[in-house]
């Protein structure tokens, strides 16, 4: 019996160290997908901090513009607006742009 035993415990280690990272990264995907999910922000009502927590290449002072051209303009009709504030281009709009909502 502790022949079987052996091999058999040798394989199941085996098994695990090979399918463990498989699983942690199954399991960062997953985290990945939810964090990205709590990232939205909406441009009509978040605050500046959040804008700036939430939205990759805007700082506080860009986040600060965001809200007052909101203030000035009314809402947000559509997220290409966020090309009038300076300092924000389309490579930053187009790498935020799944986390934006109106």
């Amino acid at each position: 019996m502790n022949l079987f035993r052996t091999p058999l415990s040798i394989l199941f280690a085996a098994l695990l160290l090979v399918c463990s990272p498989t699983l942690a990264i199954a399991d960062e995907a997953k985290a990945d997908t939810a964090q990205m999910a709590s990232a939205t922000v909406n441009l009509n009502s978040a605050s500046s901090e959040e804008l700036a927590e939430k939205l990759d290449g805007i700082g506080v002072a860009r986040a600060e513009m965001i809200v007052k051209f909101r203030d000035e303009h009314g809402p947000f009709t559509s997220v290409e607006q966020l090309l009038e504030i300076k300092g924000i281009g389309t490579a930053t709009l187009e790498k935020n742009r799944d986390r934006i909502q109106l």
